[in-house]
């Protein structure tokens, strides 16, 4: 598809409004901001008393962060930046590299890290919330293990892919907006004037005259912790079909929680049991059915984050800030992929979460610190995003100074929470961030030194090499993978590799091959540079962050296209007949390097060096990265020398006189 034809067809996507629509956003985007309901007022007010001003505080508290933070920052402001259809942090990075210096990649990847820490937290504290109900009806009940065979079906689940249960998910979560509502409005009953609340003096009354009032912004900010899924999902739902939906949702929540504040001012000053405000106002004939549709929100909710966490690891991985990993596409929805390492990961986390905390209230200590991280990382590339609009500086500035101001409000009262189990996060965000600073800075570090050459001064060696029919032929064609994006150049350890003294590769036509990722999500284009007519071709391919790389797939269409056109001179041959490859077998060379004993790096680049190398170990190999037939594949290692070692020099002695006498004694000793 042509680059005008896709974005006319991007935008009519976002612009447009249809029922389906509305409903996959549902399903989608507003499941983590949608099951709030279940536990904020219970963070709220986990350890205290009821009190009138509180309550009433919280509401008014609520409501403006879902207008401020949901509404304004995202639905209405962040949606507007969409990467050729695409959102979420990375793709905004990947919007703005260009035109900005190259340390905004730092932001990007601490929102993108403390993203996925969040995503080690929002299921199990979702689902506890939901299932902890049951609690209603069993007091003593130990749901632990309920909590964990949820979290392992969902995990398990990943790897077949959502194509048909995800049809419902749309339906479901229209359901628990519908129900929670209706709960609201049943348990406002005559009482709509706690309505009054929304008023803002409410909300500052109960920051400023309550008794550490500032801190409850710690446990008001979890209503809007799904906030930035709304626009990572933006690709998958469209823009205005999230937007409609808002509407609908924001009443659905508001509703809910004044109906919880009106039961919790008819108990003030009694201390909140272990259940949740939200289980208090559920009619009893309406129990059980409660129960299992929350539990079914957490589940879809949990489910959406975890597409978004693949989604963020593939695009990392394609910008070169996170180590390779095995990606898979368990079926034909787009976008929808599937990494096992990543599932597995993050199934250990949740799972120790959930045995270290038990409890959905003691969970709420190591909830929201990562978000509120991500979200000011957020308004940073949303600044320079806007600046490069060119909104009006001062537009630009009031607006950052008001998301800044309420971000790091946000963040203060959340470091409150470290203590009580917030470390947990902050900490798996700092190694997240580590291992993509590490890798990152380690590639930079790596190719910096990448000597490269001019290739036309070894042409003439090339062909030579080509017919020299005293050298065993290595293959056909033979495929190097290079770093280099320039045609003429390329890396000394290729063309070492090829004249390899006593071991030359000798091919009938060599392929360099340069994979290019755009920052265009879908972008599939190549171009080709004939460097010596039927003996030398470079190609590169121009794959968008969220393209898996099929190399070996498009390196045929590529040859196949260049046979067709005229452009290679071939003889059919009972190989190529066979193979239905017209330019014959191939083989590709991958060269890999390790971190040579002979450096002499200080001592943080020592560190980050053996750092980068252990992730490339732990991390999938360049065939599997570039999907590459093992049985076309030759691996081929070379040293790398960052800093060479000075060392302390050794010096010769002569061998003392007794020394030599005593050998020329052969007489063994008695």
């Amino acid at each position: 598809m042509a680059p005008s034809a896709y974005k006319a067809q991007t935008e009519a996507f976002h612009r447009r409004v249809t029922v389906a629509g509305a409903l996959i956003a549902m399903g989608i985007a507003f499941g983590d901001l949608g099951t709030s309901p279940l536990y904020t007022l219970n963070a709220v007010f986990h350890g205290k008393i009821i009190t009138e001003n509180i309550a009433l505080g919280s509401l008014s508290a609520i409501f403006w962060t879902l207008t401020f933070q949901t509404t304004i920052k995202y639905i209405l402001i962040t949606m507007q930046a969409d990467n050729k259809g695409e959102g979420g942090i990375l793709s905004l990075y990947a919007l703005i590299r260009r035109f900005y210096r190259p340390w905004l990649i730092v932001p990007a990847m601490a929102g993108a890290a403390f993203m996925i820490a969040d995503g080690i937290i929002t299921p199990p504290i979702s689902v506890t919330s939901a299932v902890e109900g049951l609690t209603r009806v069993a007091p003593h009940l130990n749901i632990v293990g309920i909590v964990i065979a949820i979290l392992v079906g969902l995990f398990i689940f990943q790897q077949f892919g959502t194509e048909k249960i995800g049809r419902v998910f749309g339906p479901v979560m229209m359901l628990w907006f519908l129900f929670i509502g209706a709960i609201g409005v049943y348990a406002i009953g005559p009482h709509w004037d706690v309505f009054l609340a929304l008023n803002p003096v409410y909300a500052y009354r109960l920051l400023a005259e309550e008794p550490g009032g500032f801190w409850f912004l710690g446990a008001i900010f979890l209503c809007t912790t799904g906030a930035e899924a709304l626009y990572s999902d933006m690709g998958h739902c469209g823009r205005n079909n999230i937007r409609v939906s808002w509407i609908f949702i924001k009443i659905a929540l508001l509703l809910c929680y004044a109906g919880q504040v009106v039961w919790l001012t008819q108990h003030t000053g009694q201390p909140l049991d272990d259940i949740s405000p939200f289980y208090h106002i559920v009619p009893d004939a309406l129990f059980w059915p409660g129960l299992v549709i929350a539990t079914l929100a957490t589940i879809i909710a949990s489910q959406a984050l975890l597409s978004g966490c693949f989604t963020l690891i593939n695009e990392a991985i394609r910008l070169g800030i996170w180590p390779r990993q095995l990606v898979l596409f368990p079926s034909n929805v787009r976008g929808q992929i599937y990494i096992p390492f990543i599932n597995w990961m993050l199934l250990t986390g949740c799972i120790f979460m959930v045995l270290h905390f038990k409890e959905s209230t003691r969970m709420e200590a190591a909830f929201g610190l990562s978000v509120t991280l991500t979200m000011l990382m957020s308004t940073v590339l949303i600044t320079f995003y806007l600046l490069r609009r060119k909104v009006h500086p001062a537009a630009v500035l009031l607006l950052t100074v008001i998301f800044l101001t309420i971000e790091t409000g946000f963040l203060i009262a959340n470091f409150q929470k470290i203590k009580d189990g917030g470390w947990i996060t902050l900490v798996i965000g700092l190694a997240l961030f580590g291992v993509m600073y590490s890798w990152w800075k380690g590639r930079r570090f790596a190719n910096a030194i990448q000597k490269t050459e001019d290739l036309a001064a070894h042409i003439p060696l090339l062909k030579q090499l080509s017919v020299e029919q005293s050298v065993p032929q290595f293959a056909d064609n033979a495929v190097y993978l290079t770093t280099s994006a320039l045609p003429r150049r390329i890396e000394k350890n290729i063309l070492d590799s090829i004249f390899k003294p006593g071991n030359p590769k000798r091919a009938d036509a060599y392929w360099f091959v340069h994979v290019n990722t755009v920052d265009e999500p879908y972008t599939r284009t190549y171009s080709v540079e004939t460097l010596a007519g039927d003996d030398l071709y470079f190609i590169t391919f121009n794959l968008g962050f969220r393209v898996e790389p099929r190399l070996d797939l498009y390196f045929r269409q590529v040859a196949n296209e260049m046979v067709d056109r005229g452009e290679i001179d071939v003889e059919p041959s009972i190989d190529s007949q066979y193979n239905h490859n017209r330019i014959g077998g191939y083989r590709f060379v991958v060269t890999e390097s390790f971190l040579s004993y002979d450096n002499e790096m200080p001592f943080w680049k020592n560190l980050l060096m053996r750092v980068y190398y252990l992730l490339r170990r732990l991390s999938v190999s360049n065939t599997q990265n570039f999907g590459l037939d093992k049985s076309n594949v030759l691996k081929e290692r070379f040293a790398v020398v960052i800093s060479p070692t000075q060392g302390t020099p050794i010096r010769r002695v002569e061998q003392p006189a007794a020394s030599k006498a005593a050998e020329g004694n052969t007489e063994p000793e008695s």
